[in-house]
């Protein structure tokens, strides 16, 4: 009996010292800042206006008068250097989404795409049917490489920080090496912390 109330009583603060957290499913295009750094929000509203900008400038009609069809684009390296850990793979995939959904540019794999489907079509060259097979060495090559980095500068005093987010992205054309067009994009974040001292 007296094994079956300790055991009761266990239970009864277990329940008692448990988590009282919530959780609610949101539209994943809510704007939420929680912690005041940078966010899925910020990841898709640079991608949009960046791309927006690009494709906007005289580079795509140079180009589309000079070769007579749309340019190939693909995205190499979008570096963190700010002082957050920033998964640069999600921003890095917005600024695909936009660029191929504008419907002004085709758009080919990045480079460790490119490596994996090489993988296959190799595979498929030793296994599958002459009929089904992909042929080697018949990529589309891409015209331009589109890279950039993601910065920051922090200022901060006593409950009050200010982060300032720098976004520089970069089209090179692949053969020639020309800069076709540069945009930067800049956020700024104000987070007050009541009176804590960070």
């Amino acid at each position: 009996m007296k094994k079956l109330l300790f055991v009761g009583l266990i239970a009864i603060l277990a329940v008692g010292c448990g988590s009282s957290r919530k959780v609610s499913r949101i539209d994943s295009t809510t704007t939420t800042d929680l912690s005041g750094q940078w966010n899925d929000t910020d990841a898709r509203l640079v991608a949009q206006e960046m791309v927006a900008d690009c494709l906007s400038r005289p580079w795509i009609d140079e180009f589309l008068t000079k070769a007579g069809t749309k340019p190939v684009v693909t995205v190499g390296t979008i570096r963190n250097m700010s002082s957050e850990h920033i998964n640069t793979e999600v921003f890095t995939a917005d600024i695909e989404r936009e660029l191929l959904n504008s419907g002004r540019v085709k758009f080919v794999a990045s480079k460790p795409e490119r490596q994996e489907i090489r993988d296959e079509r190799q595979d498929q060259k030793d296994y599958a049917s002459p009929q089904t097979m992909k042929q080697l060495r018949a990529e589309t090559g891409a015209d331009f490489l589109l890279t950039g980095a993601v910065k920051t500068i922090v200022d901060q005093i006593e409950n009050k920080r200010v982060v300032f987010y720098q976004t520089d992205l970069q089209l090179i054309n692949i053969e020639t090496n020309e800069k076709a067009w540069i945009g930067t994009k800049e956020i700024k974040k104000e987070i007050s912390k009541g009176s804590t001292k960070w």
